[in-house]
């Protein structure tokens, strides 16, 4: 029950802001799992999280096909090469760079386009540099993935003119197929608890439906703020027990 519900608050906070870890992996630590094992398990489960994100965020999906297939396309080339790396490198490689990526990416999640700029930003066509921004996210997402939302979420509101709803949504599809391949890898490779996964998986995926009709009735400034303070929280937090050791 207890994972349960913290897969119900991850996936919740997931679908909208993009930190579902920040329930759900210290709840895997706190049952007893070792870091590696939580974060494989945390993984897996977190398809679930993606899944009943992308069903309730159809409307705002609609008209990005287009923009889908190719940003999804690479983000899953950065989700297979980021599971290779956990499974390859030392837990704490990113330990000292990640608060700061998070800190700047919660600030630029409080910056607004200029609406000149923004109508005449391509619709639909993702420059090359979204797209490699894409694929180094979703490398993070599959080989640490901690507020790897809130990079995403920055990233496409830098980059795209669409609201954003329509980007939280998209950024749901992109680090679900992200996860979806590094999850594939971590269930042959990987040191997976199936026990956990199921009753986490099941609270992602309410928890991941529930998150856009959140997202479809907040103010989107009221949001933004949401997201960005959630994320700095976390970047302080991170950097406190990077830096602090």
């Amino acid at each position: 029950m207890w994972l349960v519900l913290a897969g119900f608050g991850g996936g919740l906070s997931g679908s909208v802001a993009g930190l579902a870890s920040l329930i759900s992996y210290p709840a895997l630590l706190a049952v007893g799992l070792p870091p590696i094992a939580a974060n494989v398990s945390n993984t897996v489960a977190l398809v679930f999280s993606s899944v009943g994100s992308v069903w309730g965020s159809r409307p705002e999906l609609s008209g990005q096909r287009a923009r889908g297939e190719r940003l999804g396309a690479i983000a899953i080339g950065g989700g297979i090469t980021g599971g290779v790396l956990l499974l390859a490198l030392p837990s704490n490689w990113f330990v000292l760079v990640v608060p700061w990526l998070i800190g700047m990416a919660s600030l630029s999640i409080l910056i607004r386009r200029n609406p000149a700029r923004a109508a005449t930003a391509p619709s639909h066509e993702p420059t090359w540099a979204l797209g490699v921004g894409v694929f180094l996210v979703a490398i993070y997402g599959g080989y640490f993935g901690a507020a790897a939302g809130v990079l995403l979420v920055a990233l496409l509101m830098l980059s795209t003119a669409e609201p954003l709803a329509r980007n939280i949504a998209l950024k749901n599809l992109l680090l679900g197929l992200a996860n979806a391949v590094a999850a594939l890898a971590f269930a042959v490779f990987g040191p997976v608890h199936w026990s956990v996964v199921v009753p986490l998986a099941i609270g992602f995926l309410v928890g991941g439906r529930l998150g856009p009709l959140v997202v479809r009735r907040a103010p989107a400034g009221a949001l933004r703020a949401l997201i960005a303070c959630a994320g700095l929280g976390l970047a302080v937090h991170l950097g406190l027990d990077a830096y602090g050791r």
